[in-house]
């Protein structure tokens, strides 16, 4: 049997570092969000203003990536691929003494990182590995690709990147499980995403088969832990895998699964999910400081159309409008933060869908104005969350023709055929939250075997 381990520790440090970020270096390597003009910042408590960045804050949540002491040692003197994207970013503070006696270039380490709401104050992982001597071979990237640029849905191809020269193999599309050959000049792989806590956010499902992969092929996998901000509940219909299994749901699992990325990891192993039950070498690097409770603000936005920590806790609650003609607000500056539909009898808010350079291209809606509803500010501090099917229900009962509200990705999302039915008979929340019971209830006695953290 293979073996499932949390590493414990602190970040080691290997002598002080002087404040290298006194010298300036603007130039990256790598990536970040992809920054188009927009009206307002959406992730204002991140506003950097010039200043040095602070000590690292022992004392506040750390990512798996901000501790190298836990990581670092794994990887040197092994050739090593790496599953990342633009939100794979290091604190620049939390390196201070960590490349004192490593080969790279120092200076490099902490060249800012232009498109984070706190410019210069993070890294990317891949640069941060590259001037530290480490042998990155490869880097992998799931949806939206390396640079988190592409919608939803779109085609990423595998290329060569053209800062640091090393081979990109997407991991999206038609190639979304990685092939011996991709593997043959890899000796463990290095796994670092944001995810969001959802079923159907499908960077749960590239875990999935990055490990299968591994597994196979007998590649050791670390995984560096961020928070989730839908750990501190579990919630929606779980998955029937039988008739409702795809890339935007795999396992048997609710829509909200309450782990973070590190924990659920140790659960897709654990299960046996993968193919033949096989199993890997799996290391988790997990967070510092961090409860279920923790709230933590997303450093960059997850993908395109998750500018807010607003869309991201409304996103449990508006994503089924993905598998309706019910516009979610992709093609405007507030995409998952409004819904609404052309010539709609309810909602005071008006929106109108075009097409924007790396958010959406051919957005629903597009050039028709919809009439709905704005997400409120409260969501931000609403307690305790729980998907809200109000909004999916009052759509429903005001859409003219009814016979077309439910695409068939509709059930895909929710996973089950089951919460279409409740809506077309007109059950109620309390009714149809009932009937998730059942099944919530045997999958939170599985989650709790691999939980980290309380």
């Amino acid at each position: 049997m293979r073996r499932t381990r949390i590493i414990l520790g602190l970040t080691l440090f290997w002598g002080l570092l002087p404040p290298l970020w006194l010298t300036g270096h603007p130039r990256d390597k790598v990536s970040s969000f992809h920054a188009v003009p927009e009206p307002e910042d959406f992730f204002p408590r991140f506003q950097g203003n010039g200043s040095v960045p602070p000590a690292c804050p022992w004392d506040r949540v750390l990512t798996g990536a901000d501790q190298p002491g836990l990581y670092l040692p794994l990887l040197q003197g092994k050739r090593v691929g790496v599953v990342a994207n633009h939100t794979s970013v290091v604190r620049r503070a939390c390196l201070e003494g960590t490349a004192e006696n490593l080969p790279g270039n120092r200076e490099a380490l902490f060249r800012p990182l232009p498109g984070t709401a706190d410019t210069g104050f993070y890294v990317h992982l891949v640069d941060f590995l590259l001037d530290s001597g480490i042998q990155v071979r490869k880097v992998f990237s799931p949806e939206h690709g390396f640079r988190g640029q592409a919608e939803a849905g779109a085609s990423v191809g595998s290329q060569t990147d053209a800062e640091t020269g090393l081979p990109l193999v997407s991991l999206y599309g038609k190639h979304k499980k990685p092939t011996s050959q991709d593997l043959q000049d890899v000796d463990i792989l290095l796994f670092d995403l944001q995810d969001v806590g959802l079923r159907f956010y499908t960077y749960i499902s590239t875990l999935h088969y990055v490990l299968e992969s591994c597994a196979e092929a007998g590649i050791p996998v670390v995984v560096l832990d961020r928070p989730n901000p839908h750990a501190g509940y579990v919630d929606g219909p779980v998955l029937d895998t039988v008739c409702c299994r795809s890339f935007v749901g795999m396992h048997p699992v609710p829509v909200v699964y309450g782990m973070t990325i590190g924990e659920y990891a140790r659960m897709i192993q654990g299960e046996h999910w993968l193919q033949g039950g096989i199993e890997t070498s799996l290391e988790v690097v997990p967070l510092l400081n961090y409860t279920r409770q923790t709230e933590y603000v997303f450093p960059v936005a997850p993908s395109p159309n998750l500018r807010s920590m607003k869309a991201i806790y409304a996103y449990p609650s508006l994503c089924f409008f993905e598998g309706t003609p019910v516009s979610l607000g992709r093609g405007t500056w507030h995409p998952f933060e409004c819904f609404g539909f052309p010539a709609s009898p309810e909602g005071d808010y008006r929106f109108t869908p075009g097409p924007i350079p790396g958010l959406s291209e051919n957005p629903p809606c597009k050039g028709v104005e919809c009439t709905g509803f704005r997400i409120s500010d409260t969501i931000l501090h609403q307690l305790p969350r729980q998907i809200d099917l109000g909004y999916l229900q009052e759509m429903y009962r005001v859409y003219p023709d009814k016979s077309r509200f439910f695409t068939a990705f509709f059930s895909k999302l929710s996973g089950t055929p089951g919460l279409e039915d409740d809506l077309e008979a007109g059950r109620t929340e309390a009714e149809i939250r009932s009937g998730w019971q059942p099944a919530l209830e045997e999958f939170l006695k599985i989650r709790e075997k691999y939980l980290i953290y309380r």
